[in-house]
């Protein structure tokens, strides 16, 4: 039985709040942040350490109370795309509640090396040159539904696995493969998240993956922190924000890697 203490309580706030700052900020759901934070840092600071399935159930729980908040405060922006948000959000539905579900049988390398991967891509994809228009209406956006269900549901099995939600490598297909404006995807991408992570949540829960003071701590964080974060973004050059996410990513990805080849 994992003992809290008021300071481990503390660091868990600050980990879940730093993350969803910035996840509202960039429009992911925050556990490509706090993800390895949440490995690294408690046992860093001389506490227990988590195990990858504790990890990728207690993010589950916090980027579907995170998602609720970003998706609020774009709510009413005209940014978020209904079409896309039917076609991918049902596909990822499926594919993280299968992700979520079968992760309980893999180990804690297994769901680390699923992390680094679609970590991996995601980084490929931020700095793959995209072209479009970024003034595009949203009732001019078009998109091959194939392509957005197909990668949805693959991304969502992923994203189930890691309790991440996938908005980390969403975004890039938005922008990369999709051609969806800047801001449209950040908007977009959060409400597909929050999908997402209806599947991977029910999931981890029904497989005991969930420690219930973690993610009610991580949960509050967020849902202070998260749309700060998104009322900051607006103000922010998408540019800069892309900037920010490929950065995030990479180093993620460099960290991952280094801990599962060493």
């Amino acid at each position: 039985m994992m003992e809290y203490s008021i300071l481990f309580i503390i660091v868990l706030f600050l980990i879940g709040f730093a993350g969803s700052f910035v996840s509202g900020m960039v429009g992911i759901g925050g556990s490509i942040i706090k993800y390895p934070m949440l490995l690294y840092i408690p046992p860093l600071l001389g506490f227990s350490a988590f195990t990858s399935h504790e990890v990728a159930g207690i993010s589950a729980v916090q980027v579907f109370f995170a998602t609720i908040g970003g998706v609020w405060a774009y709510r009413k922006g005209g940014y978020l795309n209904k079409s896309l948000i039917l076609y991918m959000g049902v596909s990822i539905l499926l594919g993280s509640l299968i992700g979520a579900l079968g992760s309980n049988l893999m180990t804690d390398d297994g769901v680390n090396m699923v992390y680094a991967i679609l970590a991996t891509i995601a980084v490929i994809m931020m700095f793959i040159p995209k072209k479009g228009r970024e003034d595009t209406l949203n009732e001019e956006v078009t998109f091959n539904r194939g392509i957005a269900a197909g990668s949805a549901f693959i991304v969502g099995i992923g994203a189930g696995i890691v309790g991440a939600a996938g908005a980390f490598i969403l975004v890039p297909i938005l922008l990369v493969v999709l051609k969806i404006p800047t801001r449209m995807a950040i908007a977009t991408s959060l409400a597909i998240t929050f999908i997402s992570s209806i599947g991977a949540t029910v999931g981890k829960i029904a497989t005991g993956q969930v420690l219930l003071i973690p993610a009610i701590v991580m949960v509050i964080a967020s849902l202070l922190a998260a749309s700060l974060g998104v009322k900051f973004g607006k103000k922010v050059n998408t540019k800069i924000l892309q900037g920010i996410l490929a950065l995030l990513i990479l180093a993620t990805a460099i960290k991952m890697w280094f801990d599962i080849l060493g």
